[in-house]
């Protein structure tokens, strides 16, 4: 498996990823169009491409903040579900980062949202924040309640909250 970094809005990769990112998330999980391609121009933002046996399988979206890696959207591409790559994109998210923090939706939500704080439990995240308020992407979104989760555990949850709220949300 390689992680791909994609650094130019104009890389032929941008398209496929955007196309898949607005119709996995929910609107107010997304950034408009403007903004996603303002990412690449952002020094703490990393964006790459996740390729398996030469086919790009999904990506990530993390931004590097003071003293965590904060993973803002991680996809595999619907077509390469439930095939167990999900958790090798964890295990080097795990091996090249001490300190992740991520954000879900809460697991009573839905049988996915279930599913997918499930996932998270078993690659070794949990849970450190149940009330934590999403800021709205922008003009037409709404704000969302999501849960905090972490593969270490923070001294100052509030701090590292206010740290995201801050940096990654425009």
């Amino acid at each position: 498996m390689e992680f791909l970094p994609i650094i130019n809005a104009e890389d032929d990769r941008v398209q496929e990823i955007y196309n898949s990112y607005i119709s996995t998330f929910p609107v107010d999980e997304q950034r408009d169009r403007e903004q996603f391609l303002e990412l690449f121009s952002n020094p703490q933002t990393k964006i790459m491409s996740v390729v398996h046996e030469s086919e790009a399988i999904g990506y990530l979206i993390l931004w590097e903040m003071s003293s965590f890696v904060f993973v803002e959207h991680f996809e595999v591409f619907e077509a390469f579900r439930s095939k167990k790559l999900g958790s090798h994109i964890m295990g080097y998210l795990l091996e090249t980062y001490p300190k992740i923090i991520l954000e879900i939706e809460p697991a009573d939500l839905s049988e996915d949202a279930q599913r997918r704080y499930s996932f998270y439990q078993r690659n070794s995240f949990s849970l450190i924040d149940t009330n934590h308020i999403q800021p709205s992407y922008g003009e037409g979104k709404q704000s969302l309640h999501l849960w905090l989760l972490a593969n270490y555990a923070p001294e100052n949850v509030e701090e590292l909250k206010n740290e995201i709220c801050d940096i990654v949300y425009p």
